[in-house]
């Protein structure tokens, strides 16, 4: 899969997860109150996307957030963002160094990678984290010692690269975060079995 292939599955399963729902489970979200008005944007519209350098330019004409480029988006702005649309957005091409080592350099910009977030609306937040991975051995060492790791500890993934990697990427679906939003829950807790807390890690 290459980068716009991760976006489209991505946007593909999360349409196909809300529709389903809309179609099979309807009563259960009356009867936990949700707007179901506010799932079916998601359905039928294509969600937006845009680089990260756009989603700080947004963000600072939208609201005067002024956001240092090449810092991570904290919750804060990430609701900010999910404020201005009915339907997740994207959000592509973060700074290499706020993302992991495994992510493939943007050929375009050196300086980003082909990562993407799905950013729910409703601020739910990220549901969705993906990439293009790096399939570049020299590259990958390369990361980890800009990173101070040692790259000797990673010798169990490094290996997976040195014999017959193929260039591919991969997403992250965040199970629980998609039904705190399709639900319209307070607290993700409530979307967990049995959650972990700080105080509580059994069973």
């Amino acid at each position: 899969a290459d980068f716009k292939d991760i976006q489209d599955y991505g946007e593909a399963l999360i349409k196909h997860v809300v529709k389903r729902v809309l179609e099979k489970d309807k009563d259960s979200l009356e009867i936990l109150g949700r707007d179901l008005k506010k799932l079916e944007p998601s359905i039928e519209k294509p969600f937006p996307r845009m680089t990260y350098t756009d989603a700080l330019k947004l963000l600072e004409e939208k609201f005067k957030l002024k956001i240092p480029w090449g810092k991570d988006l904290r919750t804060i702005e990430e609701d900010k963002l999910s404020s201005l649309f009915d339907t997740p957005i994207l959000v592509t091409h973060y700074p290499k160094k706020v993302k992991a080592f495994y992510m493939k350099e943007a050929p375009e910009n050196p300086e980003t990678v082909h990562g993407v977030d799905f950013i729910a609306p409703e601020g739910y937040g990220e549901i969705i984290g993906g990439s293009e991975r790096e399939s570049d051995l020299t590259k990958i060492e390369e990361r980890l010692e800009e990173e101070g790791e040692d790259v000797s500890q990673y010798k169990f993934y490094l290996d997976t690269r040195k014999y017959g990697s193929v260039p591919h990427g991969g997403f992250g679906f965040g199970v629980e975060r998609v039904i705190s939003w399709i639900c319209g829950l307070d607290n993700i807790k409530d979307a967990i079995p049995f959650p972990r807390t700080m105080l509580r890690w059994t069973p």
